[in-house]
């Protein structure tokens, strides 16, 4: 059961930094946010790569590291299919990941 909700819990931590990633870019953050507010590039990006390298950590927690990297690197693939659906049909829903920020 640990193994499943830190495997889950991975890819979620893939989910959010492919999120991070393609609202760092000035065609997503618009699509999601509006053109009007700059995207805060530096942190966006910082959030994608902790969150990935965080996905990895507890995938190498949970198998030895030759299957970890490929069950990591299969949950980046599904991550990044779920960002791309989402900015697709649903883009404004992605302004979660950033709540923070002003409208």
């Amino acid at each position: 059961m640990r193994d499943a909700l830190m495997l889950l819990s991975a890819l979620v931590a893939c989910t959010a930094g492919m999120g991070w990633f393609a609202l760092s870019l000035e065609a997503h953050w618009a699509q999601v946010r509006g053109a009007a507010s700059p995207a805060p590039v530096a942190g966006l990006r910082l959030l994608g790569a902790l969150a990935l390298a965080l996905a990895l950590g507890l995938c190498l927690l949970v198998d030895a590291a030759s299957i970890a990297v490929l069950v990591w690197l299969m949950a980046l693939a599904a991550a990044a299919l779920t960002i791309a659906f989402t900015l697709t049909w649903r883009a404004r829903s992605l302004g979660v990941l950033v709540f923070w920020t002003a409208r």
